[in-house]
């Protein structure tokens, strides 16, 4: 969301040439303001920290503004000169909690080639944003477990005993830029969440460990089968991948079934036997 008029004060543009490199005249820019983010639970069930918010407020200062999180330097339009944190008590989040909001005061060097991006923002055209950002901590609503230290087994958008789980994003690393975009995960602004390396690698790590546990309960289910098929033919269980184990699992489950059919069908016509035999000796 922005739009908000600005007026280019001395105070303003004192911060604004604390960024620029020569001096500007309030004449020469256009300024306008961005909410950035919040700390409501957005469409991919994420929601930052109110302390994440403090936070962020210090680290988007100066930072720039671009299209679709392209980072070539021709896509820059914008740049912060300063930021703030507004909190709306009439207000509530999905989850209860006083709405607050990070919004940042953005500016611009008016030129030829920039007069249509502002007409587009002054008529609401350009508003949507999003944020990128890497984060510390990912904590489970419902659990307490951080992601970036292997999580836990709850998935976001479900609820577990009327509690709807997210993840809350805390201790921001860095804040990367800031970006028109047309449809942000965040309803009020959009923010679109940047992991570091660590997270990355422990969110690898937490899925490998479930693919093999799951692996493993895999492997307990076809040992069961094989005590049950006649000659079953399982190979090395131990070395097979969760596709070959799946595809193992289903042929025996296959054979299972196909041989007690046979049975049955052999039980039945022992039993018709049996009843010819009676009648015959009578």
């Amino acid at each position: 969301m922005s739009g908000e008029s600005i007026g280019i004060t001395e105070e303003v543009m004192e911060k604004i040439n604390g960024y620029a490199v020569g001096e500007l005249k309030s004449e020469q820019v256009y300024c306008f303001s961005v909410l950035l983010c919040d700390n409501d639970v957005d469409r991919d069930y994420e929601r930052f920290s109110d302390e994440a918010l403090d936070r962020l407020a210090v680290m988007f200062k100066g930072r720039t503004g671009i299209f679709d999180h392209d980072h070539r330097s021709r896509g820059q339009t914008a740049r912060i000169y300063d930021t703030e944190v507004r909190s709306y008590p009439d207000r509530k989040t999905m989850d209860g909690r006083d709405y607050r909001a990070l919004i940042g005061f953005a500016y611009m060097v008016r030129t030829e080639d920039n007069k249509s991006l502002i007409a587009e923002i002054e008529g609401g055209i350009k508003k949507e944003v999003s944020v990128g950002c890497s984060v510390a901590k990912r904590i489970c609503s419902v659990c307490g477990a951080d992601g970036a230290k292997g999580g836990c087994n709850h998935i976001k958008g479900r609820s577990y005993g009327g509690k709807l789980c997210y993840v809350e994003l805390d201790e921001p690393l860095d804040a990367y830029e800031w970006s028109f975009v047309a449809v942000p995960a965040q309803r009020a602004a959009g923010v679109t969440k940047v992991y570091g390396e660590r997270e990355v690698n422990a969110e690898i790590e937490r899925l490998r460990a479930a693919q093999e546990s799951f692996c493993e309960d895999l492997r307990g289910d076809i040992i069961r089968l094989g005590c049950f098929v006649k000659n079953a033919d399982m190979g090395e269980v131990d070395k097979l991948d969760v596709f070959a184990l799946l595809e193992l699992k289903k042929k025996l489950s296959r054979q299972l079934r196909e041989e007690a059919v046979t049975e049955r069908a052999a039980g039945i016509a022992a039993a018709e036997d049996d009843e010819s035999m009676k009648a015959f000796r009578v």
